[in-house]
């Protein structure tokens, strides 16, 4: 059990540092230093081992944290990692980009900071990695099953893993160049290196699953190809479809889609020629005064890729109030909380403007030139605007950041024929299928546009879903079960 007492003997949280500002604008290296094993050991002896562990209720994939946090207390490493990986396939992923709402939910968070349970979980993994303690894991068996799985983001490679390790012969196919989906083209280098995916995916390689790059399923094959050459599919192509701005002067040149312009970032860390005369991507934020439009996650991955390429200026605009500094009322312990939040990005520059609302962009010479924006301020849950706080701010190039509406509708998804919810999400059932025998969802493209832990819980549960309805039963786990309700 943990140390009774360890909550009183470290009373302070502690995280490692980031990088200097200056030092890491000069390159794309994850932002923060290496943290020291001793304050490491330190931090998790802060875990109480309740009785009733709040932190289970807050992620969705059911982590062992208590358990892992003491075996990283007691320098058990090895044990950590088999604790780790019993519930998460890939906590190298989520230790990076996770939001953490495992965290909030801590019971030492009531009165005190919560216990650093996302860099715990990291250092589990990341000490694995050096010690040689992530190997293949290789079915001792195949079952004669094929399975496909469209999409490479999180939910496809959990669901690939899950289900090449239960012997069943799986080929993942994807429409971009390489494998990866938002891991590999989303996210910044800065939040996570390609090398963490790489590693993960030598070792599914390594496993059997195959990986099928530049196929656009519904395209370059068709669906019903698709069902005839597999005994069961997994649909994991993510909620693509971005939300738009349809306001006048969007047809002007230099206003672009976040995905638009992220990609070209790390296809230049990847080595790609895709540089143009100007030493420059076909996008870029380099001498120009940008305009960011969201204030989530997406919008902080725009403002740190172009604080990178040396933008002159950036905004980024959020229609939200500015909320709280501690955690707000209306989200109490254990809910994830409403308070404001300071990114890596946002720590390097910029300015954050808050209820703002964007009602046209003017344009020169057929490129956009400013934006139109005034102050809004809720009434009885609507934005309403501020009379006279109109205002004018000079833009070269405006990113939209302001998420994604659900899945891409046209081609495969039209093609298999599946049944949609009310919001436009594949519908499924109690066992993740789909309205066609044989066809599963798992992650956004079922559940909406959510976040990587979410992701990974329902590639491993449709998974076990599948693994049920090829051979009758299943021995993989099933962690969650759907939002949405069964297929009638």
């Amino acid at each position: 059990m943990a140390d009774p007492t360890g909550f009183l003997k470290y009373t302070h949280r502690e995280l490692p540092q980031r990088r200097p500002v200056p030092l890491r604008l000069k390159d794309w290296n994850e932002v923060y230093q290496e943290f020291n094993d001793d304050t490491l050991r330190e931090q998790a002896t802060r875990c109480m081992d309740c009785g009733i562990p709040f932190c289970h209720n807050g992620c969705p994939l059911g982590n062992l944290i208590p358990e892992w946090n003491d075996l990283v207390r007691r320098g058990r490493w090895r044990e950590a990692i088999e604790r780790l990986h019993a519930t998460n396939n890939f906590p190298d992923f989520t230790g990076r980009l996770c939001p953490a709402p495992c965290e909030p939910a801590c019971v030492l968070g009531i009165n005190q900071d919560p216990v650093t349970i996302k860099q715990i979980e990291l250092e589990i993994i990341d000490h694995a990695f050096d010690q040689g303690l992530v190997e293949p894991k290789p079915p001792t068996q195949l079952t004669g099953k094929t399975v496909a799985v469209i999409g490479s983001g999180p939910a496809g490679l959990a669901a690939a893993q899950q289900l090449t390790r239960a012997g069943h012969s799986v080929t993942v196919f994807e429409r971009a160049d390489r494998i990866g989906g938002l891991l590999r083209y989303g996210i910044p280098e800065f939040k996570m290196e390609k090398r963490v995916l790489d590693r993960r995916l030598d070792q599914m390689r390594a496993e059997g699953t195959e990986f099928r790059a530049g196929v656009n399923v519904g395209v370059d094959t068709t669906a019903q190809q698709l069902l005839a050459d597999f005994d069961a599919v997994v649909l994991a192509g993510g909620a693509t479809a971005w939300r738009d701005l349809p306001i006048p002067g969007r047809e002007l040149a230099g206003i672009h889609q976040a995905m638009e312009y992220l990609p070209w970032g790390n296809r230049v860390q990847e080595g790609d020629d895709v540089l143009g005369p100007d030493g420059q991507p076909p996008i870029t934020a380099k001498g120009k005064k940008v305009v960011i439009i969201g204030g989530g996650d997406t919008g902080a991955d725009c403002l740190g890729t172009a604080h990178r390429q040396g933008a002159a200026s950036v905004h980024q605009f959020e229609i939200m109030p500015r909320p709280p500094e501690a955690r707000a009322e209306s989200t109490p312990w254990p809910t994830y909380p409403l308070m404001y939040r300071v990114s890596s990005a946002h720590e390097e520059g910029g300015e954050r403007v808050f209820s703002v609302n964007t009602e046209e962009f003017v344009g020169k010479d057929g490129h956009v030139s400013a934006l139109k924006v005034h102050e809004v301020q809720m009434q009885d849950g609507k934005f309403v605007k501020v009379e006279g706080s109109d205002f004018e701010l000079e833009a070269d190039v405006v990113f939209l950041a302001m998420g994604f509406v659900g899945p891409e509708k046209a081609g495969l998804l039209t093609d298999l024929d599946v049944k949609f919810t009310e919001r436009g999400n594949v519908a499924r059932g109690a066992d993740y299928e789909t309205s066609v025998p044989g066809v599963y969802v798992a992650g956004d493209m079922g559940r909406g546009q959510s976040l990587i832990v979410w992701a990974i819980a329902e590639g491993r549960a449709a998974a076990a879903g599948v693994d049920r309805y090829l051979m009758g039963s299943t021995a993989l786990p099933t962690p969650i079960k759907p939002t949405a309700a069964p297929l009638q």
